[in-house]
């Protein structure tokens, strides 16, 4: 019989492709045994490896994404359920959180909050869960983002602090907010992408016109009105737009700083009134 250990080497050796190839065969075994990464790894030579395991390893190797696989993204303090059709959170996200931490630091921080493309709930979530007193509300065009992201908000205990609408961007935004979050498509489309983000994630979550700013043209117009005196919003954009998208901004009257990410990359647009 197969041993963990050599199945984790061997399905490492599969997934070649991808830059956290051990990683990816941890979560993997890890979700087939029912366990966290964790104790798998405290107790390796403990487990058999299970029949499931050997169709995840196939299906990662036509690079399918771990998150659809698990089920499950870990981003900033919280645990996210998504799947196909939903965009996978990223850890550079979390650049937009960090933001609007640095803005409130001192205060009781946001009374609301608003995600602009909330997708499973990502920023809003991870923003209710630093901030408990705070309430928000996370808009999406995709009925099936919305549905993962109130699953989200109802396991994480949040679902009378988190309301979501389907909408395009702020069309149907009457209040003011003391944060916004926005992660916007921001990929220029005739952009080549890895195999397992062209093939398996939406691409109305990933692609913005031939420039890729077409989202930031709209969200810019509408941005005035959201902000509260003392707001603050945080904008994720791509690694080279911190000029082209912060120009968009300016140009609506809004005082903008960029914010880079662990990498050194710009990421986040922390826009105030």
């Amino acid at each position: 019989m197969t041993t963990a250990r050599t199945a984790l080497r061997d399905a490492a050796a599969r997934f070649a492709f991808s830059p956290t190839a051990r990683l990816d065969a941890e979560l993997l075994l890890a979700h087939a045994l029912g366990i966290d990464r964790n104790r798998l790894l405290l107790t390796l030579d403990d487990h058999d490896v299970p029949p499931a395991f050997a169709d995840l390893v196939a299906r990662r190797a036509r690079h399918e994404p771990v998150a659809y696989l698990t089920g499950t993204r870990a981003f900033w303090t919280i645990d996210l359920m998504v799947g196909p059709g939903v965009l996978i959170p990223r850890a550079d996200s979390e650049t937009l959180i960090e933001a609007a931490v640095e803005h409130f630091a001192g205060t009781g921080g946001p009374r609301r909050i608003l995600d602009l493309g909330t997708g499973p709930g990502t920023l809003l979530l991870a923003a209710l869960d630093h901030w408990p007193a705070s309430t928000g509300q996370g808009i999406d065009a995709s009925p099936v983002a919305l549905d993962y992201a109130r699953r989200n908000a109802a396991a994480l205990g949040m679902a009378n602090r988190a309301s979501f609408i389907h909408g395009n961007w702020a069309d149907e935004v009457a209040e003011t907010f003391n944060l916004v979050l926005a992660n916007p498509p921001y990929i220029e489309r005739d952009a080549k992408l890895p195999d397992e983000v062209a093939r398996y994630e939406p691409a109305a979550a990933l692609f913005a016109g031939t420039d890729g700013l077409d989202d930031y043209r709209r969200i810019a117009t509408q941005l005035p009105a959201l902000l509260a005196p003392g707001a603050v919003a945080c904008v994720e954009i791509g690694a080279g737009q911190g000029q082209s998208a912060a120009a968009l901004f300016r140009a609506a009257g809004l005082s903008v700083t960029l914010r880079r990410d662990l990498g050194d990359r710009d990421r986040c647009l922390v826009v105030t009134p």
